[in-house]
């Protein structure tokens, strides 16, 4: 094998290495995001748990000063009937007192039936407040944890960048710059070995006169359809032809 082949194969496989840290470190962010927004959306149920229970409330003491302004009503009417002395007058008063009372019976019901929902209320305040902290006490663990992974990852990923310099400055200046020019286009397989008189990358079969040269280990030999750098070694099947 070319000494160059050799060089651009170990350069290769930082590339890998360096590829997939990089893709590690691009799925932290959104992780992070993911735990973060299932984490807030146990707090906003939370939320309304608590804007439930407010609400609950706020409609109890409502009705329980309905229930007063209705008292008052019937004892203004009721002084009313003491100083009327007209019957008709006396009659509409005590109708009046009557609807007040009967309002204040629909009102004390409703009362009951907010007291119910009350209970749930808080049943559900209890739980989403549960569930929330839970939520909130894993997502920091994890999170923590995908912090110290980014941190972990960049480190590693500065070493591998790093050695990938010196393993760039020992290839000759042309052969690194033809294998950097098919790394940005073709992903991290730009140096590819030859299987049964195919490509290694595209898969195409090749030219036998290729196979020759690659065999004969003179000079870089590319794919003509890809354009990939090609290499063989003894354990590789070469067969091939037009």
């Amino acid at each position: 094998m070319l000494e160059i082949i050799e060089k651009l194969l170990v350069l290769q496989d930082r590339d890998r290495k360096i590829h997939r840290v990089q893709q590690e470190l691009a799925q932290i962010a959104p992780e992070r995001e993911s735990l973060r927004a299932k984490a807030g959306s146990t707090q906003a149920q939370l939320e309304a748990a608590k804007t439930r229970v407010k609400q609950i409330e706020s409609e109890r003491k409502q009705r329980v000063l309905e229930v007063e302004a209705k008292k008052s009503q019937i004892e203004k009417y009721a002084n009313q009937q003491l100083q009327t002395r007209k019957n008709e007058e006396y009659k509409a008063l005590a109708h009046e007192i009557e609807m007040a009372k009967a309002a204040i019976y629909q009102i004390e019901d409703a009362e009951i039936i907010l007291m119910e929902h009350a209970e749930a209320a808080q049943r559900e305040l209890a739980r989403a407040t549960a569930e929330a902290n839970e939520a909130k006490k894993l997502a920091d663990s994890q999170i923590a944890e995908l912090g110290q992974r980014e941190e972990n990852f960049k480190k590693e990923l500065a070493a591998l960048q790093q050695g990938r310099a010196e393993l760039a400055a020992a290839v000759d200046e042309s052969a690194r710059n033809r294998y950097d020019r098919i790394l940005k286009s073709k992903g991290d397989n730009a140096v590819v070995g030859i299987d049964h008189g195919v490509c290694g990358g595209c898969h195409m079969k090749l030219q036998q006169q290729l196979i020759v040269m690659c065999q004969g280990q003179k000079e870089l030999v590319t794919c003509s359809s890809c354009g990939r750098i090609l290499y063989y070694t003894r354990d590789m099947e070469l067969t091939g032809g037009d």
